[in-house]
């Protein structure tokens, strides 16, 4: 049997894209019939759950009673995404190894992924210094998010040994810029890629959205997935049996 599998997203640095990606990693289980849940740590509020409510519960993760929640709660059948809200991403890690959670994922008892979203300062690197001490056991994914046309740094070969020699199994993933105009109407509709690019609403009643932008969702969240596909995501975190899907497929 499968251990219980935990995918935390997240940055010491706000801006950065976080839910986005956690919103595209949901889409990307539940359409391989994945049994995913949510949690969103922007507590009271919340930006995750007003797109996936359905699997989303809002908690503080620096409490205790809400980290009990989680943790106290995982299952074989079920794979866990936590969006940690900006600023959390080091407390959390740092929670996670006092309660023993990182050690058993390093026994192979929990599967363990970190997608690791980067600002596009060098100030990233000093995040994963900080990161890399918390990361043995996990699959640890370094996440360059191209919103708002970012321009990401370049690190030089000294540089890039210096801060990742520390590292081992990392990857890279890139996730592509999505138009703009595309973005906003699905920030506007408050409902998954994937019901936007089935012209669905969040009551999966028929909408009527533009023909034009669903196709750019479409293209776009493709590539994401092709980059979830390359890393074999669906492998580390479910039965090997799950036929893939392509984006814009709902199963």
């Amino acid at each position: 049997m499968a251990s219980p599998a935990v995918v935390l997203v997240g940055a010491d640095k706000g801006g950065v894209g976080k839910t986005t990606v956690a919103r595209t990693l949901l889409d990307y289980l539940l359409a391989r019939k994945l049994p995913t849940r949510a949690f969103d740590t922007e507590s009271p509020k919340g930006t995750l759950k007003r797109f996936h409510p359905d699997i989303t519960e809002i908690v503080d993760i620096t409490t205790v009673a809400d980290q009990m929640r989680i943790f106290d709660s995982l299952t074989d059948a079920q794979v866990t995404v936590i969006d940690v809200r900006a600023g959390l991403l080091t407390p959390t890690l740092r929670a996670l190894r006092d309660i023993g959670f990182t050690d058993a994922a390093r026994k192979g008892q929990i599967s363990l992924t970190l997608f690791h979203i980067l600002g596009p300062s060098i100030s990233s690197l000093e995040e994963i210094a900080e990161t890399s001490e918390h990361v043995s056991g996990t699959k640890y994914h370094l996440v360059k998010n191209f919103i708002n046309n970012t321009s990401f740094f370049e690190w030089d070969q000294a540089t890039y040994d210096n801060y990742f020699k520390r590292l081992q199994g990392v990857s890279e993933i890139t996730i592509p810029k999505l138009n703009e105009m595309a973005a906003e109407q699905v920030e506007l509709a408050s409902v998954p890629f994937l019901t936007f690019v089935a012209n669905k609403t969040a009551k999966a009643e028929t909408a009527n959205y533009s023909f034009v932008l669903r196709g750019y969702v479409r293209y776009w969240l493709s590539h994401v997935w092709a980059e979830y596909d390359r890393i074999k995501l669906s492998e580390h975190l479910g039965p090997r049996d799950v036929v893939p899907l392509r984006a814009g497929q709902t199963g």
